[in-house]
C-alpha cells in the first residue's frame, strides 16, 4: 500500500460549518494535558461508519491500524467496530469504547449531529476524540478530512468540462449525498458554486444513506419527470451512487457524463470503459496517517502543533486542530499517474475481462 506524505493546502485554511461555539466547547486539545504522558502501551478505539462503500474496510481501517502500530512500536491495542450505516449502533459502540477505557477514539460518524451526545460522554470520561473524514458534533479534539468544498468544485468543473460549449444549453440532474453527512453538504456547496448559472439543474436529490439503490430510484424518477432526451449530464457525489445512476441511465438508453468520488475500483473501471466521466481521487494514506498521528499524540498527552496546521469549526466546536488533504480529479487520462502510481490498484485489478481492450487503448499498465 502506498505511503504518501501528508499534503495540506497552503495558507491558513479554515472550513467553518458554523460560527458559534465557545473556546470552552471547542475541544481544542492541541496542548498536552495535565496528566502524565503515556508510553506506547495505549488503547485506541476506531469506529468507521459503514461497509457499503469499499474504501473503509479496504483502505481506511488497514492504513490507520498500520500507522498506529508503527508509531507505538507495535504496542498499541486497537479496538475496531463498523456501524454499518446505523447511527444508534454507533452510539452503542462509543459506549462500549468508554466502558473499555480506550485512551483515544478515532470516529467517522454515521450521523454527525446525532453522535454529539456520545462524543460528549467520551470527553466526560477523559477520552479524546479525533473526528475522521466527517466533522462530528461535540467536543472533538482533532479532525482530519479532505477539503470537501473543493471536492464539490472539482466535480462541478469536470462536469462542465465534459459538457463543453454545450453547457449553457444543457440540463443536468444533481444527486447529492446523505443529509446526515456534513461532508455531503460541503460537496453540494462546492458543486453549486461552480454549476449555478452555468448549466440548468433540472432535478436535485439528497440521497438517503448514500445508497446506490436510492440513487437508482431517484434517477429513474428524474428521467420520468424530465424526459430521456432532456438530460445532458449527472452530478453524482460518489462512485457508489454513480453505479446506480448509470444503471438507470442505461436502462433508458441514455449516455451522458456522470461524476463520482472515492476512486472505487468499479468507478475506475467505468471511467476506463467510458460509462463514467470522472471520480475524485482522495489519497487515503495521508488522511489515515494524520488520524493515527493525532490519536497517538493525544493518547500520550502530546501537542498537536507539529501535526495539525489548520483549524476547523463546527456548530459545537471552534478552532479544532485539523489536517486537510487535497484531492485530484481522476479521469481516463491520469489513471496511471494516480491510483496505479500510488499503489491503490494494479493495472491487472483494473483491466479485467471486458476492460482489457479499453485499458490497452488508454495505455494503462
Amino acid at each position: 500500500m502506498r505511503r504518501a506524505a501528508v499534503a495540506v493546502a497552503a495558507g491558513a485554511m479554515a472550513v467553518s460549518l458554523a460560527a458559534c461555539g465557545s473556546a470552552k466547547e471547542s475541544g481544542d486539545k492541541s496542548e498536552p494535558s495535565g496528566s502524565a504522558a503515556k508510553g506506547d502501551n495505549i488503547k485506541v478505539g476506531l469506529l468507521l461508519p459503514e461497509n457499503k462503500t469499499a474504501r473503509y474496510e479496504k483502505f481506511d481501517r488497514p492504513l490507520i491500524e498500520k500507522k498506529i502500530k508503527e508509531l507505538t512500536n507495535n504496542k498499541a491495542e486497537i479496538q475496531y467496530n463498523n456501524a454499518r450505516q446505523d447511527a444508534n449502533l454507533q452510539a452503542q459502540q462509543v459506549d462500549t469504547m468508554i466502558t473499555n477505557k480506550v485512551d483515544v477514539l478515532i470516529l467517522d460518524a454515521v450521523d454527525a449531529k446525532a453522535i454529539k451526545n456520545s462524543v460528549q460522554k467520551a470527553a466526560d470520561a477523559g477520552i479524546k476524540v479525533v473526528a475522521y473524514d466527517r466533522l462530528a458534533e461535540g467536543p472533538i479534539s482533532a479532525y482530519t478530512s479532505f477539503d470537501n468544498v473543493e471536492v464539490g468544485r472539482t466535480q462541478g468543473k469536470a462536469l462542465l468540462e465534459a459538457l463543453g460549449d454545450k453547457a449553457k444549453d444543457s440540463q443536468i440532474v444533481m444527486m447529492n449525498g446523505s443529509v446526515t453527512d456534513p461532508n455531503a453538504a460541503q460537496f453540494k456547496k462546492g458543486a453549486h458554486e461552480v454549476l449555478d448559472g452555468k448549466v440548468k439543474i433540472g432535478k436535485e436529490y439528497d440521497t438517503k444513506e448514500w445508497s446506490p439503490d436510492n440513487a437508482n430510484a431517484n434517477m429513474e424518477a428524474a428521467i420520468s419527470a424530465l424526459g430521456k432526451n432532456k438530460i445532458n449530464g449527472v452530478y453524482s457525489a460518489n462512485d457508489g451512487m454513480a453505479g446506480g445512476i448509470i444503471t438507470a441511465l442505461k436502462a433508458a438508453g441514455i449516455k451522458v457524463p456522470v461524476t463520482g468520488q472515492d476512486a472505487e475500483l468499479a468507478g475506475v473501471q467505468r471511467i476506463v470503459s467510458g460509462e463514467q466521466y470522472m471520480s475524485v481521487y482522495k489519497p487515503y494514506a495521508p488522511e489515515a496517517d494524520a488520524a493515527a498521528e493525532m490519536a497517538v499524540a493525544l493518547a500520550k498527552g502530546e501537542s498537536l502543533d507539529s501535526i495539525a496546521k489548520d483549524k476547523v469549526s463546527s456548530g459545537s466546536a471552534k478552532d479544532v486542530p485539523s489536517v486537510l488533504v487535497p484531492v485530484t480529479s481522476l479521469t481516463k487520462d491520469n489513471i496511471n499517474d494516480t491510483v496505479i502510481k500510488d499503489g491503490v490498484y494494479t493495472a491487472a485489478e483494473i483491466c479485467t475481462g471486458k476492460y482489457k481492450a479499453a485499458c490497452d487503448k488508454l495505455g494503462i499498465k
